[in-house]
């Protein structure tokens, strides 16, 4: 840790924050809250002026020069140092080939991600700035999460340019002086914890098993198990969606929750489903939230009840008013929300996450201001501690991106079909919102085709003058020891399945049951199962 007259401030971690720390130390070498931002830079770069103006970026925002201590301590602490050396790494591969470059680069930014920071020495941040020809480079920006939240993101973005384009100039730049982040853990410690509680007992009163993805247990012990897949919905699509948004006053988040609880219900068979959903945290009663550098976002339980009766509209705006409701609630550390809830402590409440990305984007530009440099967000990667999560980022094509955790038994395969399922589900939902929940399907074309074409080209010749017991009956006779029936890890062989059903045919009798009736009962559910 940095002398005693270098530090600045201290005081606690948000519980968000408490959370990230103990998952990375609890999981090092994993990449868990690890954030990574890949640039490409075209044109004319002066490196010093880059520098300078992160330099001048940290000094502004006392959570870019912010460490962490806990031993010894009953609670985390952060602490805030005046001055701060910024990690900043060049690189030169212009002697190797395009190929070469590629490969390289894939290799450092898969390394980069697993690399921990020590919590202890601030700032919790590494740059690294790779020069590929006389006017191309990759500027690659990692951080912890524990410090700043996707908002926060376009923020750093205007402020760094702007202080490169200044200094490239030599021009001076003036911004006001920010808010500090401590003020916003000054106002978590005025909230009433009661209220709160109250709240969330309610919302998960009842509910006493998480919705699991029932994925398979975990194949390895690997660190770099984490990858990612997206789809984007059509324009058309997600005009549509935007279009009911407006009309009936709910959010588009709402509508991606909506279709998420309605997955989860169709692959557990449950009408009761819990999942997270990531909140922005900003409170409107703190002064200048919204420009604030920190970490505000919390991650909450969102429990669903499905009634596949009920319209989409009346389900939806159910769901919106509970958001609204939960808004009021939304500091509340998951940790005590786990505790309130009827959930076993050492269960979960989730293993799935929805994060809504509705932060302001900014479009980083420097054509207009002469400096000849075009700069493009190549890639961004960070993934959490939860086996999957669905990232969804507006746009004229909405876009779904699914971070997975392959340890966990999510193979590639399983989640392109999740995401199909997804866009089917709000196609589906943009096309007719009037209609019932059961009315919704979740199959794509070609599994409808394999469902009712394919699988179902089961025809064959049977003797009109027999029925379907006698058939049986013969069939018994004929392979008594084959397998009849499969129904999840039990086989049933003829003999077995003839013997249960002359066992049901007695118990019937005994009842008074006539015989003609049993079998009439026999074949009735025979076409439900």
């Amino acid at each position: 840790m940095n002398k005693n007259n270098n530090i600045e401030d201290a005081y606690p971690l948000s519980p968000m924050q408490q959370g990230m720390l103990f998952h990375s130390i609890y999981a090092p070498g994993t990449g868990v809250y690890i954030g990574q931002v890949d640039f490409e830079l075209r044109g004319q770069l002066n490196t010093t002026a880059l520098i300078q103006a992160w330099e001048q970026v940290v000094q502004r925002h006392s959570v870019l020069r912010t460490a962490c201590v806990w031993e010894n301590l009953q609670q985390p602490i952060q602490v805030v140092v005046r001055q701060v050396k910024i990690p900043w790494q060049e690189q030169d591969w212009r002697e190797l080939s395009p190929k070469q470059q590629q490969e390289k680069l894939k290799a450092l930014l898969k390394e980069d991600i697993h690399e921990d920071f020590d919590f202890s020495k601030a700032p919790l941040i590494r740059l690294t700035l790779i020069r590929l020809d006389e006017a191309t480079y990759h500027f690659i920006w990692t951080y912890h999460l524990l410090l700043f939240d996707g908002w926060s993101l376009p923020l750093i973005y205007k402020e760094v340019f702007s202080y490169y384009q200044a200094f490239s100039q030599d021009q001076n730049l003036y911004l006001e002086k920010p808010r500090p982040y401590k003020d916003y853990i000054a106002w978590l410690q005025q909230q009433n914890p009661e209220k709160s509680e109250f709240f969330w007992r309610k919302t998960l009163k009842n509910c006493t098993v998480a919705s699991f993805l029932n994925a398979k247990k975990q194949l390895s012990e690997q660190k770099d198990n984490y990858t990612k897949q997206s789809i984007k919905l059509s324009a058309i699509t997600t005009s549509s969606l935007h279009s009911l948004a407006r009309k009936y006053q709910v959010t588009l988040n709402t509508l991606v929750q909506g279709a998420w609880a309605l997955l989860l219900s169709k692959y557990t068979g449950k009408e009761d489903i819990i999942f997270g959903a990531t909140v922005s945290g900003r409170p409107h009663s703190l002064n200048q939230a919204n420009s604030i550098i920190g970490l505000f976002i919390n991650t909450l339980p969102v429990r669903v009840k499905i009634n596949y009766q009920q319209s989409l509209l009346a389900w939806f705006q159910q769901i919106q008013e509970q958001q609204i409701e939960a808004r009021l609630y939304e500091y509340t550390p998951l940790v005590d929300i786990q505790r309130w809830s009827e959930i076993p402590a050492n269960i979960p409440l989730f293993e799935s996450i929805v994060v809504f990305e509705n932060y302001p984007q900014e479009k980083i530009s420097l054509q207009k201001s002469g400096l000849n440099l075009e700069i493009k967000v190549c890639d961004r990667f960070d993934r959490t501690n939860y086996p999957l999560t669905i990232i969804v980022i507006p746009g004229n094509e909405l876009l779904l991106e699914i971070v997975y955790d392959k340890s966990k038994g999510l193979d590639d395969t399983t989640v392109e079909r999740i995401l199909k399922h997804i866009e089917v589900l709000l196609k589906g939902i943009a096309a007719n919102p009037q209609q019932c929940l059961k009315e919704l399907s979740i199959l794509t074309q070609a599994e409808r085709q394999q469902l009712l074409v394919e699988w179902n080209n089961t025809e064959t010749e049977y003797p009109q003058n027999k029925c379907i017991q006698i058939l049986f009956e013969e069939q018994v006779e004929y392979t008594p020891d084959s397998v009849a029936l499969v129904f999840e890890n039990q086989h049933l062989t003829y003999r077995e399945l003839n013997n249960k059903a002359n066992q049901l045919a007695r118990y019937l009798q005994s009842l008074g049951v006539k015989t003609d009736v049993i079998v009439g009962i026999c074949m009735e559910r025979s076409l439900e199962w």
